[in-house]
């Protein structure tokens, strides 16, 4: 076994687990990384990942791997560079342990993230929002969870993994109704709920009689529903909704769609982005700026209110024929 091997148990091991207690997503995504990492490097290397060694890994093999998931594996640049960082993690480890590689180390943690451009977000109008609350069939059982659950979704904007870990013990509909959640970064937040969504969760919970620790929003076996389950049941609601609501058609509507229509809820009724960073759970208040370049009424409005210049449109008048005539000679 090379020093490869041991030094990338460690790093899952003693480090990401042990000393930095990373979340089960991270140790997921990075997982994921290393596994696609050594396959590519098996196949270029044709050497079983146990064989290989820190300085096959170098400058060019990684890049090259990170040119094979957007080419071939057609990843957008934002997963590019979340598996870049990574591997720069794994190498940081690396260096401390194995001072011999310094040199290809240093190279690799020497790539660049990709920059990228960033889209404006979508998200629903009021109209669309209540063709996709009206889709679920609410005379079945399911029909009734999924319309709580995109109820909950539009008005809390949780996250997709936040959502569907809400336990039933995290939801709170007696003085001051809110929901519990630890969101990104192991930061705990409480997210407010509306009298019509705490209507709808109190009928919702009745049915379900769930313990503290059990999914809200369960599947029908009662476990707890998956991402994979959770993006099933949306497109098949946003395709029933969009029969009646056409616009629907012309956007791509995912679970965090559903987040960006809270956030511009919330900024159409005039709540502060620092209000709305903290409502989402938002590292950095200038993440929420993204809402601001999206919502063009805001900017329509900001028009509205400036004053046009002082100024005459001009008019044409033709060229008078003598003049033309000396110009063209």
């Amino acid at each position: 076994m090379s020093a490869l091997a041991p030094t990338l148990q460690a790093w899952f091991t003693d480090r990401l687990i042990a000393q930095r207690n990373a979340s089960p997503h991270t140790i997921a995504a990075y997982r994921d990384t290393l596994r696609l990492l050594l396959d590519y490097a098996e196949g270029r290397l044709g050497r079983q990942p146990c064989q290989l060694d820190i300085a096959e890994l170098d400058a060019p093999l990684i890049a090259g791997f990170l040119d094979h998931l957007e080419r071939q594996r057609h990843n957008s640049i934002r997963t590019r560079n979340l598996r870049l960082a990574a591997i720069r993690s794994l190498f940081r480890y690396a260096q401390h342990r194995h001072p011999e590689h310094a040199e290809d180390i240093q190279r690799v943690l020497a790539i660049p993230a990709k920059r990228a451009d960033r889209a404006i977000v979508t998200f629903l109008d009021e109209g669309e929002i209540q063709a996709l609350l009206d889709a679920p069939d609410r005379s079945t059982w399911t029909g009734r969870r999924d319309h709580a659950l995109l109820l909950v979704a539009i008005q809390t904007g949780l996250r997709a993994s936040e959502l569907t870990g809400l336990r039933c013990g995290d939801v709170q509909l007696t003085t001051g109704p809110h929901v519990r959640c630890v969101g990104k970064g192991r930061k705990n937040r409480i997210t407010p709920l509306t009298p019509t969504t705490t209507a709808v969760l109190e009928v919702w919970l009745a049915e379900r009689a769930g313990n503290p620790g059990d999914p809200v929003f369960p599947t029908a076996r009662g476990g707890r529903l998956s991402r994979d389950g959770l993006d099933h049941r949306l497109t098949k609601y946003i395709d029933i909704a969009a029969q009646r609501c056409p616009t629907l058609q012309e956007k791509h509507v995912t679970p965090h769609t559903l987040r960006h229509t809270a956030a511009m809820r919330l900024l159409h009724a005039g709540v502060d982005t620092t209000v709305i960073a903290l409502w989402l759970g938002h590292e950095r208040v200038e993440t929420t700026q993204i809402y601001l370049h999206a919502d063009l009424a805001l900017k329509e409005r900001a028009i509205t209110r400036t004053t046009p210049p002082d100024t005459v449109p001009g008019r044409y008048k033709p060229p008078d024929t003598l003049l033309a005539f000396l110009d063209a000679l």
